[in-house]
């Protein structure tokens, strides 16, 4: 009776230890693919942003599709606000930082949100927006703390392709543009930020690059229309890249300058689409624009939103420089997931365009877009 006892005992135990071990194999398996214990906390510089709204899209489906608990903040442009967001963040325990800071192209700025993430252990990765004044080092902030990583563009890049577009067109199209036939190419140029590399270089380059090409072809360069400014450009000073601040400048500027004063603009360079919007509504207030190509002032903008394609596929926009909103988000996405895993927040990046001197900054590329496929 005891040995049949002591054989039920055995047994029991031995099924006991089955399950438990059954149990530690199952556990196992949800390690491998258990929801993340990541909290993450998404900071944008505005909402208001029309490409930031396409990031903040694609990112938000990113996370979704990760099963990732994460919360998107609204910055509306003041940096103090970005910050006590992350300060809050952190103590609701966020244990990932995704920034797209509001004051752009400052060590200043970048160094008060990565010491908020050193004291907190936790990473950060800043997107879209320079995090390192332009005419410093290269690294100089990036490189204080192995937990932070960039996914931006290569900010040149832009202006460049910009100019490209805009020399190439017009050394086609030249009688065409030139409305009062003086044999010179009258622009306006509308900058969105002060002090943010992107803006500084666009500006730049998309007017120096076209020169470029017209010379090539024994054009004169370009001529910016008020010849009493001598910055040559209109900057948005609230900082927002915002259609409105084109609109208010191009409604005043066609007030003075149009086709009835024979000085009418010939040209419009917006740092952004959404300038470019803001430019084309005012322009049709004059009967421009509206998809007549004889009535047309050529617009070329940056960032390849819907809006734009639209205004490129109606006849009213000429151009367009395509920021890769969903191939951002993939990048971020990506370097979430090591987050996610505990691992480096590069590893397995290799395929991305990285900075020659930054190891942790990563090019999303740009591309022209006139239409459709383009």
């Amino acid at each position: 009776m005891k040995k049949k006892l002591l054989a039920a005992v055995l047994c029991v135990a031995m099924v006991a230890a089955t399950l438990v071990g059954c149990g530690s194999s199952d556990d196992g398996k949800k390690d491998g693919g258990k929801k993340s214990d990541l909290k993450v906390g998404v900071f944008y510089y505005t909402y208001a942003d029309t490409y930031i709204s396409s990031v903040r899209t694609a990112l938000d489906k990113q996370l979704d599709d990760m099963g990732v608990d994460y919360q998107d903040y609204d910055g509306n442009s003041n940096q103090t606000t970005q910050n006590e967001q992350i300060d809050t963040a952190i103590q609701s325990g966020t244990n990932l930082l995704i920034v797209n800071i509001v004051t752009s192209g400052s060590n200043d700025a970048s160094t008060q949100v990565i010491e908020k993430a050193k004291a907190a252990d936790v990473p950060v990765i800043f997107f879209n927006r320079a995090v390192e004044d332009p005419k410093g080092k290269e690294g100089v902030v990036l490189n204080t703390y192995d937990k932070c990583a960039f996914v931006g563009t290569d900010a040149p890049e832009a202006g460049h392709m910009q100019g490209e577009m805009i020399g190439d067109y017009l050394v086609k199209n030249y009688d065409k543009v030139d409305l009062n036939k003086d044999g010179k190419i009258s622009y306006a140029m509308f900058m969105g930020q002060l002090g943010n590399v992107e803006a500084i270089y666009r500006t730049q380059y998309a007017v120096e690059d076209a020169n470029k090409k017209l010379v090539e072809a024994g054009k004169p360069e370009l001529q910016f229309f008020d010849a009493s400014n001598k910055d040559k450009y209109q900057v948005d000073q609230d900082g927002n890249w915002s259609a409105g601040a084109a609109n208010n400048y191009m409604t005043t500027n066609l007030s003075q300058y149009n086709e009835g004063n024979n000085n009418m603009i010939e040209l419009v360079i917006c740092n952004n689409d959404g300038m470019a919007e803001g430019a084309i509504a005012a322009l049709n207030d004059k009967g421009w624009n509206k998809g007549d190509a004889a009535k047309t002032i050529p617009v070329f903008g940056v960032d390849a939103t819907d809006a734009a394609k639209k205004l490129i596929a109606d006849g009213k926009m000429v151009g367009t420089i395509k920021q890769d909103a969903e191939g951002m988000a993939k990048c971020i996405a990506d370097l979430t997931k090591n987050a996610s895993e505990g691992k480096d927040l590069m590893e397995g990046t290799d395929s991305y365009n990285k900075s020659k001197e930054v190891s942790t900054k990563i090019y999303i590329p740009y591309g022209i877009y006139t239409g459709e496929g383009k």
